[in-house]
C-alpha cells in the first residue's frame, strides 16, 4: 500500500469512528422534558414563612381594560416584552403564611372553574411540604371565582377540612346573598353561584366567619380596606419583627399598564372609580413604606417591591435565593 493510500485509509477510519461516536451520542440524547418546576416559592417576612403557590394562568384580552387607548396599552406592553396578541398571560397566585402559631392560606385559586390552565394551588401546596389538613385559617381577599373556587372539590366538599374561612363582611353580604343573585339575569349569576357553592361546605360546618376591615385577624395580620374591585375587597398586612408584606389580592391585574397609569380599570371591577383610587393609594403607600407586596395577578411568584418610575411605577420582583430568617443570619 502506498503512503498516500495509507494516509487516506487512516483519515477514513478516523472519520468513520468520529461519525460513529456522534451517532451514538445523538442516539443517547434524552427527549426534551418540557415540564416546569413545581409552582411554589418561599421566603421569610420577619419570622413568618411565606410560600407563594401558583394556581396557573389565564389570558386576559386588553379590550377588558378601560381608561387608555388600545394603541397606548399595546405600547406599554410591548416595552416590557409582554405578548398581547392572543391575550395577556396573567398569573393566578395564592399565598401560604406560617406564623409559627397558625398556617394561613390567603386565597384558594380557581380549582376547575376556568379550565385546564388553572387549579393547581392544592397540588403546589402539597409539593411545598404541607397538606390541606394542616391549614387552620383561610383569608379571602375577595370572593371572585379565581380566588374562591379552590375551596371545594368537585363533590362540593371542603378541600381544607380543618380551616376556618374568613372573608370581609361586605364581600360576604354581596356575593353570598342568594336573593340578590336570583334577581339578576341568568347570564349574570355565574360569579355569585360559584362563590356560594365554594363557601357552602364551610358555612354548613360552622367554619365561616366574616371580618370587618381593619380587624387584626391573627397576631400580626391585619385586614386593610382595599374595596373597589369588589364591594368588600381586602388586603392583608403581615407584620413580623421589622419586616412587612401586603398581600393585596386584585389591586392590580395588568402591571404593564396599571403601573404606568393606575387610573386604568378592568371590566371585572365592581366600582371602577373606587378601584382606581384604591390602587393609587396602595401604590403610593408601597413606595413610601417600602414593604413587600404579594399580588394575586403579578407574574409568579408575585412578590416584589414597588418604586416610582419616570412614568408611574415600576415592579422589582424578588430574586430567587435560599430561605433565611433572622435566626440564621
Amino acid at each position: 500500500m502506498s503512503m498516500i493510500s495509507s494516509r487516506w485509509s487512516r483519515r477514513a477510519l478516523v472519520a468513520a469512528v468520529s461519525a460513529g461516536w456522534v451517532a451514538a451520542a445523538q442516539a443517547e440524547l434524552p427527549v426534551q422534558q418540557q415540564e416546569q418546576a413545581s409552582g411554589w416559592f418561599r421566603m421569610m417576612v420577619g419570622e413568618y414563612e411565606v410560600t407563594a403557590l401558583y394556581d396557573g394562568y389565564t389570558t386576559l384580552d386588553t379590550s377588558l381594560l378601560s381608561g387608555m387607548e388600545q394603541d397606548e396599552i399595546l405600547r406599554h406592553l410591548d416595552e416590557l416584552f409582554i405578548d398581547a396578541e392572543s391575550g395577556v398571560q396573567t398569573a393566578v397566585n395564592a399565598f401560604l403564611v406560617h406564623t409559627g402559631e397558625n398556617l394561613v392560606l390567603v386565597d384558594a385559586g380557581s380549582s376547575a372553574c376556568f379550565g385546564p390552565t388553572l387549579g393547581q394551588v392544592e397540588k403546589n401546596l402539597r409539593a411545598s411540604g404541607y397538606a390541606p389538613e394542616d391549614v387552620d385559617t383561610i383569608l379571602m381577599t375577595h370572593l371572585h371565582p379565581d380566588h374562591v373556587c379552590g375551596l371545594a372539590d368537585e363533590n362540593g366538599d371542603a378541600i381544607y377540612p380543618n380551616a376556618e374561612l374568613r372573608a370581609s363582611q361586605d364581600d360576604a353580604d354581596f356575593w353570598l346573598d342568594k336573593e340578590r343573585s336570583q334577581a339578576l339575569p341568568e347570564e349574570q349569576r355565574a360569579f355569585f353561584t360559584m362563590a356560594q357553592d365554594a363557601v357552602a361546605p364551610y358555612q354548613e360546618s360552622d367554619r365561616f366567619s366574616p371580618f370587618e376591615q381593619g380587624d387584626e385577624l391573627l397576631m400580626g395580620i391585619v385586614a386593610q380596606d382595599t374595596h373597589g374591585h369588589t364591594p368588600g375587597h381586602a388586603s392583608f398586612m403581615l407584620n413580623s419583627d421589622d419586616d412587612s408584606m401586603l398581600v393585596w389580592g386584585d389591586v392590580v391585574h395588568n402591571y404593564g399598564v396599571q403601573f404606568a397609569d393606575p387610573s386604568v380599570t378592568i371590566e371585572f371591577d365592581s366600582d371602577p372609580e373606587q378601584a382606581a383610587s384604591t390602587r393609587q393609594a396602595v401604590l403610593e403607600s408601597a413606595v413610601a413604606d417600602k414593604y413587600w407586596v404579594a399580588g394575586a395577578h403579578m407574574p409568579f411568584p408575585g412578590i416584589g417591591h414597588i418604586v416610582e418610575d419616570s412614568e408611574g411605577y415600576r415592579w422589582l420582583p424578588i430574586e430567587f435565593g435560599p430561605v433565611s430568617s433572622s435566626d440564621s443570619e
